[in-house]
């Protein structure tokens, strides 16, 4: 019972052919594209606001050089809240409940802000290393402990996106199954406990959003610290 819990992180695939790829590519492909009207409609006209929103909440800590990142950190933004709402639907597959995908995403982009510090300014790159005014004893245990962690950064973050998400999707399981198996015997159990389901599909909902926005902020802040 407990294996089947687990099918829906499969990677599916048809005749031999994996169908991740179709999932990662299906968010693209549902976005609105612009029309060349002066007016548009609400949901061009709402995701627009939504993106300038997100833009400009993103990059009020940064500086001019970390401007040039909007682009790709607004993308990423869109593309982690599709990929996460999608997968919300009953029969569909979440690609960001794997670890290898985030990971993907999350250590190039760890590995750019690390060398860009390294390039523009290793003197203050380094620096994170070694706080102001430690002992003489402690530096190279602190030199150690911040090397460490710097390094834990990329697996934090794959690491938390992929948990967040796959502990929703088993708990909205898990109540789903109970409901089922209630509702011949304890109607009046098995109403209250879809009703837990659904408060809590709401949470997912916004647990969903959270993830993605939390993924992306704390990208710009590792951006901040080199640029």
């Amino acid at each position: 019972m407990m294996t089947s819990f687990f099918d829906q992180f499969a990677s599916p695939s048809f005749m031999g052919i994996p169908l991740i790829f179709i999932a990662i590519a299906l968010p693209w492909i549902m976005f609105p594209t612009p029309p060349t009207r002066w007016l548009n409609n609400r949901l061009i006209t709402l995701q627009t606001w939504f993106i300038n929103r997100f833009t400009n909440q993103l990059l009020l800590p940064l500086n001019v050089g970390g401007h040039k990142w909007a682009l790709l950190l607004t993308s990423l933004m869109m593309f982690l809240i599709t990929t996460n709402m999608l997968g919300l639907l009953p029969y569909t597959f979440t690609p960001t409940t794997q670890l290898s995908l985030n990971m993907g995403l999350a250590v190039p982009l760890w590995l750019a802000t690390v060398f860009i510090g390294m390039r523009n300014q290793p003197t203050v790159a380094l620096g994170h290393l070694l706080p102001e005014g430690t002992p003489i004893p402690l530096i190279p245990v602190l030199i150690i402990i911040e090397t460490i962690s710097l390094f834990i950064r990329p697996l934090a973050l794959g690491v938390r996106l992929t948990a967040n998400l796959t502990a929703g999707h088993l708990l909205i399981q898990l109540i789903a199954t109970a409901v089922f198996v209630l509702l011949p015997m304890m109607p009046v159990v098995a109403i209250s406990t879809a009703t837990v389901l659904f408060l809590l599909t709401l949470l997912e909902v916004a647990v969903a959003m959270i993830q993605a926005y939390v993924f992306v902020l704390l990208l710009s802040l590792y951006l901040q610290e080199n640029v």
